[in-house]
């Protein structure tokens, strides 16, 4: 009988990526690209609705690639009976209570399940806490399904290391983690993404520790960037450049490159949580990764406040000041605002009155319409301003000549310039009189 692999790719059964975000699509196009039959599904309409007409609302693949892709788009849960291979790549985002939100990948388990046929493997990439694919999706299959796991089907978990709008680490680059429920699920499981991970594959003994390879990997992340957000605090109160200082440090052959920051997005400033979650239920309080989480969570409400002190110190009325701030999104390059930090700078200034004019040639404005309730301003009307708040270092900002900044600012009182990351030189920005903040 012929193995899954042999069968996608002799073209008489289909591949099916559940999820068209940020990590399904690019899945779906490189698979597609090796000559599988793929569905790409998921529940928004008009997400497949733009993929059918060659868009690409991720930035991820591009329209091109997409167009050539013949990836099979739909919102049809019949076609899924059509695939024997189903990858579930759906958000798993947390409650505000910071427990794991799985109703996604329930509700894509489900779906799944009540189109499964007899002999079809399904892979999770999507985070989850450890134990959570045996113990929570595996049931619903099996209830929705009418069949059992093992017999009848196969289960397994891949984390996803996909780095949005990220050029060098790439989908096919990046060594993929895999595990089935059994061995032979594995090495299914294995050989269908050996297809397309270049960079090959490590399989590892069983579906827990696959599942805690990821939200280890961005907790240690989150845990090194918070203790670089500690010493950029400490460093304001003994007058010391973080920046000038981490670059001396960073001479040294082990010092570790982090640096201070925004943390936000899908991965870092959630899966920590996912982490300890399981932890606590296991009897283990965590206290660094927590304390982590804390620290890096109050950065947005930090940058504002000491936005306010300055202008009061330049005796300005913070709400009468205009302030503009360069970059919404959650990270640098990327239109993906999920998670941002941003919001936490935007929130804070609001409880003062202060209504910022948010600027981001990279983000899409009905997306930051929706979630600050405020317009994007182009950069070019921003005349007058009091202070500017470079929170996100795309490239079009790291671009912008310091004459260019200069010419923003009103002519009445210092240019109070709070560059976060860091981008624009130093000496350059003093040496034209403005009042510099670095992280």
């Amino acid at each position: 009988m012929a193995t899954l692999v042999e069968r996608l790719k002799a073209g008489t059964t289909s591949l099916c990526v559940i999820g068209l975000g940020y990590v399904g699509l690019p899945l779906a196009v490189a698979f597609a690209g090796k000559g599988i039959p793929v569905i790409g599904y998921d529940v928004d309409a008009s997400r497949i609705e733009a993929y059918q007409r060659g868009e690409d609302v991720t930035d991820e693949v591009g329209d091109d690639a997409l167009r050539a892709s013949g990836v099979v788009f739909t919102s049809d849960a019949s076609r899924l009976r059509e695939g024997v291979f189903h990858i579930v790549t759906v958000p798993t985002p947390i409650h505000p209570d910071t427990t794991p939100d799985m109703s996604f990948v329930l509700a894509a388990t489900r779906t799944i399940g009540e189109q499964l046929v007899p002999g079809a493997c399904v892979v999770y990439e999507s985070t989850v806490y450890p134990g959570a694919t045996e113990r929570e999706c595996i049931p619903v299959l099996e209830q929705a399904s009418g069949m059992r796991c093992g017999p009848d089907f196969k289960v397994g978990y891949s984390p996803e290391r996909i780095n949005p709008a990220d050029r060098v680490h790439r989908l096919e680059n990046i060594v993929k983690v895999v595990s089935g429920i059994d061995e032979a699920a594995a090495a299914d499981i294995d050989q269908v993404y050996r297809l397309i991970i270049q960079a090959g594959t490590r399989v590892v003994s069983n579906i827990r520790t696959a599942e805690m390879v990821k939200v280890v990997e961005n907790t240690q992340r989150d845990y090194n960037i918070a203790f670089m957000n500690e010493v950029a605090r400490i460093a304001k109160r003994m007058d010391v450049d973080t920046h000038e200082m981490l670059d001396a440090m960073n001479t040294k052959w082990n010092a570790l490159r982090f640096e201070p920051g925004l943390v936000g997005g899908h991965c870092i400033g959630v899966d920590p949580y996912y982490f300890t979650y399981q932890a606590e239920r296991l009897g283990y309080h965590s206290q660094l990764i927590l304390e982590s989480r804390r620290i890096n969570d109050s950065m947005g409400r930090y940058i504002a406040e000491t936005a306010i002190r300055l202008l009061m110190r330049m005796e300005l009325l913070p709400q009468r000041s205009r302030i503009a701030i360069l970059g919404v999104t959650f990270k640098e390059n990327c239109i993906d605002l999920r998670n941002t930090r941003v919001l936490d700078l935007v929130q804070r200034l609001q409880e003062d009155r202060v209504t910022p004019m948010l600027v981001d040639p990279v983000a899409n404005p009905h997306e930051v319409q929706r979630m600050f309730g405020l317009p994007l301003t182009p950069i070019e009307a921003l005349r007058d301003v009091d202070c500017i708040i470079a929170a996100v270092s795309h490239d079009c900002f790291r671009r912008l000549p310091v004459e260019e900044l200069q010419a923003m600012y009103s002519r009445n009182h210092p240019m109070l310039l709070m560059d976060v990351k860091a981008i624009y030189p130093r000496e350059a920005l003093l040496d034209r009189g403005f009042q510099l903040w670095r992280l």
